[in-house]
């Protein structure tokens, strides 16, 4: 009988005797957490016992399975949805002759089976996988389970998109007392075959069985005291041994089952857990950060193991055919001697340059820069890489195109530009708009003093500062208040939320490829690994230099250029954006159709917005001017007045301040167009509130001789606040409604806005003021304000003595009803800008304010795709926004539309504004280069649809 078979029957005799309970409940979205790991629970089932027993299904005949081994394999690098970019790329690398130890893939409908299955893969399917475990054997020489001659797997997640570190990987698989024995001998090192053994153990108990993966290292830590060494290296087989015994008596404790000898066991549990890992409460919290949708699945892949322990001419390592902190043209990577794979990027050892392995193995890296070499220019983008040397011969685990700084992205895409590798489409398609946010965070102002405590490795470039918290709950929990510092000895893929709550990352260990830098990189955080300087206690929540102290709650800075770290908190400069930046934006400038405007209310506002490539204002809010704190007084006597011509004289108060406002911001954006919207919100908004004026009352001074003054006149604001009161004030006394009973506030704005650009039409300098009247619903109540506007301008323009001025006046497209009766409003209007925020507000009957109780919960449970103040509703807002835009042009070809709430800057609302056809959005400032990204993107993908249709 085959060593093979044996294992078989084996496992069919022990599914009789295993014990049994309840399943874990089917779910794709919840599934339970253990309280050490975070991980989801394994059911205590056998896989392979659950796999045989249960009622078969259903099964499509399908291929399941994909060999890649030699020089040719099964898949290619098309088939990522299948595969899973991982094992899209194995296979690519084997047809391209690229050593690659031989496997192979269970794709992802396999996942997605095992999911709609009540967790279980069916037996039809399980069987299969024998077959492929003997072409590996076929391919190795050795044989599965062999007790002389052992194949031995790994066992790795392979999603469609990359999830660095959120997913789950098993190695050594395969061993057991019989194997480890033969694994020794065929080597003639006993000590390596234990130490791949307690390595699997441990891996095995942490992955598969969810037991803490830190009563393991206990164990090893101890020993090492024990024996007075320092590194795991340095024990013995003996030492090996007992620890392999005490692992197991960890297993046995914690599971209430023996450890599994059978090497099928261990592959079917194995492979169940990878597929288990695509819901764990890390993988689903990345996904939702990334917008990775949740039903792609993830594929395995199993893969004969190399061994990179086997000593000094061994080794693993990581790498990236360019720098991806800067995006310099240059070798960069991490290599551990003697080590595997988990020892580099779990951060447990700081590894060595890749540059210096020229040195210790020149042949061995020559193959490699040459293999990377062609892997890059094959795939046309940056790799990361995985490989591992075994005596001397190089083996190539993984290629993926590599996470990325966006400052290295941009650079990179350029480059390859230059090098004629794509082209400047390709390259605008490189890069998600929402990343090149990450660009406009500051930098340390190096003219700044400051203390400069320790350094490691600048593994995630910009500077934050903020306070130190030491586990990712406490992060998560004072992030919500104020900047945070994450200090951990080495992050794992459990402190992901902590990560993302952070404004920045300090390991003491782990290399510029660690799990830390890797997913700050990918973040946009600061982040600073291997500061082996520190030391971090987490349990009394400080850490130490020297005997220096920082304690939970102190204030430190990092900067991930250059690795320093400070104590307290340092003056930062605004990035100058230029260089490959400014060359790729010119890019998407020249491709897009769509017009991009920001939304600004001061001129520093309106100034950096024109350096972010800004082509004009789409919401200037003049109510924000009002409460500046010289002039709210002045608001707020004019909201009291008992007269008209009281508040009259507020209003001519407010006139001049409201001109030099306006004066500055025409003045700021050179002639480009500026759009200013009329008083919006309700007038009990600039009064103070009641609470605060009945205090007041309280704390009068009655033996004061204003004491009867003072108090009649508090009691004035009282009356007037409850006067004002609305019980739902959003849709109340606001907008133009407030232009049209006091028709002299529109008067003064008006005024204001008119006079401003006349006075600078004199001087000779280009202004385009537009006026946007709010919150209309009926045409009649349009036609009221651009009376007034229109009455104004004529006024203006003749006492400023002003032959032409370019002004514009439209309407805020808020109130589902003018969306609806578009057509009429148009006949009248100059512009449409759809107030998104407002528009979403009032068709979907959430109120922008209380909707957050429930929004969260809407979007986690699939009762809506994502959160409509987010992204536009396409299917509802979206609809109304169409509507809008195609009734207005019928009746005004020339009517200007655009949208100006916060979907401007949202790249999905921004694709779909091009696919209706509105002229521009307008955004915030600093999402300008995000929208202008996102319109080009957009461009592309419709002239893509428009071919596509052709053909």
């Amino acid at each position: 009988m085959s060593a093979r078979k044996a294992a078989s029957a084996k496992t069919s005799e022990k599914k009789k005797t295993r014990k049994g309970s309840s399943k874990k409940p089917k779910t794709r979205t919840k599934p339970a957490k253990s309280a050490k790991s975070g991980k989801s629970p394994r059911p205590r089932k056998a896989a392979a016992a659950r796999s045989r027993s249960a009622a078969a299904p259903k099964v499509p005949s399908k291929k399941w399975y994909y060999f890649f081994g030699g020089k040719s394999a099964e898949g290619d690098a098309t088939m990522r949805d299948l595969l899973g970019g991982k094992g899209a790329n194995l296979a690519e690398m084997c047809n391209a002759g690229i050593p690659v130890p031989a496997g192979f893939t269970i794709t992802t409908e396999v996942c997605n089976f095992y999911y709609d299955n009540n967790l279980e893969v069916p037996a039809a399917i399980d069987r299969e996988m024998e077959k492929y475990v003997a072409m590996v054997e076929k391919a190795t020489g050795t044989k599965f389970g062999d007790p002389d001659d052992p194949l031995l797997f790994s066992v790795r997640s392979g999603a469609k998109f990359s999830m660095p570190g959120m997913m789950d990987t098993i190695l050594n698989l395969g061993l057991n007392e019989q194997t480890v024995e033969g694994l020794g001998k065929k080597t003639g090192n006993l000590r390596f075959a234990l130490d791949n053994y307690r390595r699997f153990i441990a891996m095995f108990g942490n992955v598969v069985l969810s037991i803490d993966k830190d009563l393991f290292e206990n164990v090893i830590t101890k020993k090492k005291a024990e024996r007075r060494v320092r590194q795991d290296s340095s024990l013995q087989v003996n030492d090996l041994k007992d620890i392999v015994k005490k692992f197991k008596q960890i297993i046995k404790r914690k599971s209430g089952e023996p450890f599994p000898d059978d090497p099928y066991d261990q592959l079917r549990m194995a492979r169940d857990a990878v597929f288990r890992s695509w819901n764990t409460p890390r993988a689903i919290s990345y996904r939702r950060m990334n917008d990775i949708p949740s039903d792609l699945g993830t594929a395995v892949n199993i893969q004969a193991m190399v061994f990179g322990n086997m000593g000094n001419t061994s080794g693993t390592g990581v790498g990236f055919t360019r720098n991806p902190s800067t995006g310099d043209n240059e070798f960069y990577g991490e290599y551990l001697v003697n080590a595997q794979g988990e020892d580099v990027v779990a951060g447990v050892r700081t590894p060595q340059p890749i540059s210096q392995l020229a040195e210790e193995m020149p042949d061995v890296f020559k193959k490699l820069k040459s293999i990377t070499n062609r892997l890059e220019k094959h795939y046309r983008d940056l790799q990361d890489f995985e490989f591992t040397i075994q005596e001397g011969e190089l083996y190539m685990l993984q290629t993926r195109g590599g996470k990325r700084t966006i400052q290295a992205a941009v650079k990179i895409a350029v480059d390859m530009v230059n090098e004629k590798l794509i082209t400047r489409e390709e390259a605008l398609t490189r890069i998600e708009p929402k990343a090149l946010d990450q660009m406009l965070h500051p930098s340390i102002d190096d003219s700044a003093s400051f203390e400069v405590i320790a350094r490691g490795l600048p593994a995630s470039p910009g500077a934050a500062s903020g306070k130190v918290y030491f586990t990712a709950d406490d992060a998560v929990r004072h992030g919500a208040n104020h900047a945070v510092i994450l200090v951990r000895e080495e992050t794992n893929p459990d402190d992901i939320e902590g990560m993302n709550a952070a404004v920045g990352i300090l390991t003491a260990r782990g290399g510029m490829t660690s799990h830390a830098a890797v997913v700050a990189r990918g973040m946009g955080k600061s982040c600073v690994s291997g500061a082996e300087a520190i030391r971090v206690n987490a349990e009394k929540k400080r850490f130490q230099v020297g005997k220096l102290v920082i304690k939970e709650g102190e204030v430190i800075t990092i900067n991930g250029s250059n690795g320093d770290i400070i104590i307290g908190e340092v003056p930062t400069i605004e990035p100058e954006l230029s260089g490959e930046f400014a060359s790729f934006m010119s890019w998407a400038d020249e491709i897009r159709r769509l017009g991009v405007r920001t939304n600004a209310d001061t001129p520093r506002d309106a100034q950096q917005a024109i350096k972010f490539g800004a082509e004009g204002i789409g919401l200037c809010r003049t109510e924000h001017m009002f409460f500046a704190e010289d002039r709210i007084p002045i608001v707020q006597e004019m909201i009291l007045a008992d007269s008209t011509e009281e508040r009259q004289a507020s209003l001519d108060r407010l006139l001049n301040f409201q001109k030099k406002d306006f004066k500055k911001i025409f003045e700021a954006m050179g002639g480009l167009p500026v759009t200013i919207r009329t008083l919006d919100p309700p007038l009990h908004e600039f009064l103070p509130r009641r609470a605060e004026i009945e205090a007041r009352i309280e704390n009068l001074d009655r033996k004061s001789d204003e004491y009867e003054e003072d108090l009649e006149r508090l009691k004035k604001v009282l009356r007037r606040i409850d006067e004002l009161s609305e019980l739902n004030p959003m849709l109340g006394h606001r907008g133009c409604r407030l232009g049209i009973v006091y028709p002299e506030i529109t008067e003064m704005q008006a005024r204001a806005i008119l006079e401003a650009a006349c006075e600078l039409t004199k001087d000779r300098k280009q202004v385009r003021p537009e006026i946007m009247i709010p919150l209309v619903g009926h045409v009649n109540e349009f036609k009221n304000q651009k009376e007034i506007v229109d009455r104004i301008a004529k006024e203006v323009m003749h006492r400023k003595k002003v032959k032409k001025l370019e002004y514009q006046v439209g309407t805020m497209i808020e109130i589902p009803r003018a969306a609806l009766t578009a057509d009429e409003i148009a006949t009248e209007a100059t512009f449409f800008s759809f107030g998104t925020n407002d528009l979403t507000q009032m068709a979907m009957g959430f109120s922008r304010d209380d909707a957050g109780k429930f929004l969260n919960w809407y979007v986690q449970h699939g009762v809506l795709p994502h959160d409509p103040f987010v992204k536009i509703d396409q299917d509802g807002v979206g609809r109304l926004i169409e509507m809008g835009k195609e009734k207005g042009k019928a009746v005004n070809p020339e009517l200007k539309v655009g949208i100006c709430g916060e979907h401007g800057g949202d790249p999905e609302s921004i694709h779909f504004c091009d696919k209706i056809g509105l002229d521009y959005v307008s955004c915030s400032p600093y999402r300008v280069p995000i929208a202008r990204l996102a319109a080009a993107q957009a461009t592309l993908k419709q002239d893509q649809a428009k071919k596509r249709k052709k053909a």
